[in-house]
């Protein structure tokens, strides 16, 4: 006999962070849905307004732009309970829907920091998708900085929050 899972029973998928030499952060995740599904929960403002922003940080995503074609921009505002603000910010540099995505991207608050260069595949095999998120930063002193400010726990937080959409979408 096989029983079958529901949704909420069914193994949790979880998200991979490794640290590559002094400038970069690889993440990769396996999503139950198909690369079209992730690939627009990734790049479409309605969807990124989703799930950008950890949601137990009580931080909400106030602005969410993206004109997702190569050389367009995209910006992500977002507020924390005290009422700061700050920013995400970058360029489209090459799209190949719904495999691969590259971008920058700049923390604004620290923008002489430099920007980071952001590669994301979407790998579909079986109906599922693997994403690798590459990401690399401009110092190592960049990275520690993101490292230091707690990203690893938000950006843990987010991808669960953007499993959790796909599935809603499949």
């Amino acid at each position: 006999m096989v029983a079958s899972l529901s949704p909420e029973s069914a193994p949790k998928n979880r998200t991979s962070v490794e640290l590559h030499g002094e400038r970069e952060i690889i993440i990769s995740r396996t999503f139950n849905a198909p690369a079209r599904i992730v690939f627009d929960a990734w790049t479409r403002p309605e969807f990124v307004k989703r799930w950008w922003a950890p949601q137990s940080l009580c931080v909400t995503l106030v602005g969410c732009e993206a004109d997702v074609r190569v050389g367009g921009a995209y910006r992500y505002q977002l507020r924390t309970p005290d009422g700061n603000a700050f920013a995400f910010s970058g360029r489209y540099t090459e799209i190949t829907p719904p495999s691969r995505l590259v971008y920058t991207q700049v923390f604004e608050p620290m923008a002489e920091a430099g920007e980071m260069r952001i590669t994301v595949t979407f790998d579909e095999r079986e109906g599922k998708t693997h994403l690798v998120s590459h990401e690399v930063y401009p110092s190592a002193e960049a990275r520690a900085g993101a490292l230091a400010s707690g990203m690893e726990t938000g950006m843990l937080e987010t991808m669960d929050q953007l499993d959790a959409l796909v599935a809603s979408l499949r």
